[in-house]
């Protein structure tokens, strides 16, 4: 690969990286530099991302995925078995890969129903070195439904894939009870929380946290939607095919 990020790109993530509470060592800001060569050389062949300039993937794609790490962290200290995060619509490997590189100890999944994604995606964690690290074709609402990943998550996060009351029924099914799932989302995420309301409590979640974040150098709003799993998703989700996009629950 030809291109290499900047030492000023690299040296502003190891920066907003130590706001947040991570250490990222020096074998770590390595694996976030070839990741973005990475991404750099695919998106020449298919459209992977449509963020493309590296200032760009290191503070939209890679700073804002490592806003989750902090509350990982704080789950980690919940439970003794290894913590388990699963990515859904996880596309060029975002944020799930960033986490991974930022806290090695998580096992990670990343799902995508985009074959092409997932391919990168595989190439990513072989190129990286990333161990204890899946990429899976499939779709989330298909995936809950089989017994080895309903309900066993410690973490499921989302980013950018559907509005909340959708995305929730994509998410619970999949998070452990006593687990988290997280939707990233951006100025209007109180809205999309008090519509989400309903479906929250029918899937078996609480609202825990709306949490605000910020990126560097950025004034765009950004929050952390954080819903805590509660009790067992009812078997009847979630809905197979186009009704958690077209009928949301609680949607009239």
């Amino acid at each position: 690969m030809e291109y290499q990020p900047s030492l000023d790109s690299i040296q502003k993530l190891s920066t907003f990286a130590a706001h947040l509470g991570l250490s990222l060592a020096p074998h770590q800001l390595e694996q976030f530099a070839r990741y973005a060569a990475l991404i750099q050389a695919w998106n020449k062949k298919f459209n992977l991302t449509a963020i493309v300039e590296e200032e760009a993937i290191f503070s939209l794609h890679f700073a804002d995925s490592l806003t989750v790490a902090p509350l990982l962290v704080q789950e980690r200290m919940r439970f003794s078995e290894p913590p388990t995060l699963m990515d859904i619509g996880t596309g060029a490997g975002l944020p799930g890969i960033p986490l991974k590189i930022a806290l090695p100890e998580w096992h990670v999944w990343l799902v995508d129903s985009t074959a092409k994604k997932v391919q990168f995606c595989k190439t990513a964690i072989e190129a990286l070195g990333l161990h204890d690290t899946h990429a899976l074709h499939a779709r989330a609402e298909e995936l809950a439904r089989r017994p080895e990943h309903r309900e066993q998550y410690h973490v499921v996060v989302a980013r950018a894939v559907a509005p909340l009351p959708t995305l929730v029924e994509y998410l619970l099914p999949l998070t452990r009870l006593g687990g988290v799932c997280i939707a990233m989302k951006g100025r209007q995420a109180q809205e999309e929380v008090e519509a989400a309301q309903r479906a929250i409590e029918v899937l078996g979640g609480v609202l825990e946290q709306l949490q605000p974040v910020a990126l560097p150098e950025r004034d765009d709003r950004r929050a952390l939607v954080i819903i805590r799993k509660q009790r067992a998703t009812p078997e009847a989700y979630p809905r197979l095919g186009s009704a958690p996009r077209n009928r949301p629950i609680g949607s009239r």
